[in-house]
């Protein structure tokens, strides 16, 4: 459910149409508060398109910088670190999660005691609030109905939405949908924040070239971790996390079979289309890096991207290490001798071509 608290009322009816309805008598009531939430968000949607919408019809999106990188790789550290940099702004986690409607909605949370309280996340025990930094992808899910996302919420369905990861699949009138629903979206971020945007949602991992269509002057971060570490993490992320979107009962047999799926999707298209962006518009990092010296592999993603780093940014970026001191990472239990050895079958060219042991 956490993945359509955005949809408006007739995209609602059309992902239920396309879905057959399937709501399993489990997740009934979670449809209805979807139901109801829907239509106070077309009604909200209706005042903000009449109060903004030539607004921001004539907004212009700066280059942005992407932070690629599949799910548990460390995009949010990274994404949280280089939201230090004031020179970039960041969708928040309220903004992505009220695509629609966040400019009418606004002043809801502007005052501090409206926000939500600190929260941890599930998979990972990362305090976040509503102003956090969001991923994109949950915005357009419910903007363009075309998103892997969506299978967390319908589950028997997710080779259907797998196929919005890369769109190599997908007719090309569901990719024009989705890159309207993105560009729409940044328009309105552009809108309030009038400056370049950092932007981290694992799909777009396996987008690059679309991407960069989109906007040729884009740089892009990615960070890449132990695969085997990286599967660890992401059963976690299946088993604490995306029931919480569940509108269907999943097989659980699948899981293992989705992951290693995903995986190798975006990994294809990441390595085939990485060598298309410019030199000075790609860096490349590693978690195990990152985790080791957070400020010299900052120092190398400034130094690529020619972004320049001044004395205060420096001492912003080193009072946010510093407050990480502490933080416990989860602790995972072995993989099984037979499903190490899928991992490592499927994600072998992901394990070459990062140097990691399998």
């Amino acid at each position: 459910m956490d993945t359509l608290l955005g949809i408006t009322a007739h995209d609602w009816w059309e992902l239920l149409r396309e879905n057959k309805f399937a709501v399993s008598p489990r997740y009934a009531g979670r449809a209805a508060i979807v139901t109801a939430i829907s239509m106070t968000n077309s009604a909200a949607r209706k005042r903000e398109m009449r109060l903004y919408g030539t607004q921001i019809a004539a907004a212009k999106v700066e280059a942005p910088l992407f932070i690629l990188g599949f799910w548990r790789s460390g995009t949010t550290l990274l994404h949280n670190l280089l939201a230090q940099d004031e020179r970039f702004a960041f969708p928040t986690l309220f903004q992505v999660s009220n695509p629609h409607t966040f400019l009418v909605r606004d002043t809801a949370v502007s005052d501090p005691a409206a926000n939500s309280q600190p929260q941890k996340r599930p998979m990972d025990n990362i305090t976040v609030t509503a102003d956090s930094p969001g991923e994109d992808e949950f915005a357009t899910a419910v903007m363009s109905l075309r998103s892997p996302v969506l299978g967390w919420a319908f589950p028997r369905n997710e080779a259907r939405y797998d196929r919005y990861i890369t769109f190599q699949d997908a007719p090309e009138a569901d990719a024009a949908r989705w890159e309207a629903a993105l560009t729409w979206f940044l328009q309105k971020l552009s809108r309030v924040y009038q400056r370049p945007l950092l932007l981290k949602s694992p799909p777009h991992t396996g987008r690059i070239r679309r991407l960069l269509k989109l906007f040729p002057d884009a740089r892009f971060v990615h960070i890449h971790r132990d695969p085997f570490t990286v599967f660890q993490s992401t059963q976690r992320l299946y088993q604490a996390a995306v029931p919480r979107s569940h509108l269907q009962q999943p097989a659980e047999t699948a899981v293992n079979d989705h992951i290693l799926q995903r995986y190798c999707l975006i990994y294809d298209a990441y390595f085939a289309e990485k060598t298309a962006v410019p030199a000075n518009q790609f860096c490349e990092i590693s978690f195990e890096e990152l985790e080791q010296d957070m400020m010299g592999q900052l120092y190398k993603i400034y130094e690529t991207l020619n972004l320049g780093l001044s004395p205060e940014l420096e001492r912003r970026l080193r009072d946010y290490v510093n407050s990480l001191t502490g933080y416990k990472k989860n602790h995972h239990a072995p993989l099984t001798d037979n499903l190490r050895r899928r991992v490592a079958q499927a994600w072998q060219p992901a394990f070459e071509e990062w140097g990691y042991a399998h």
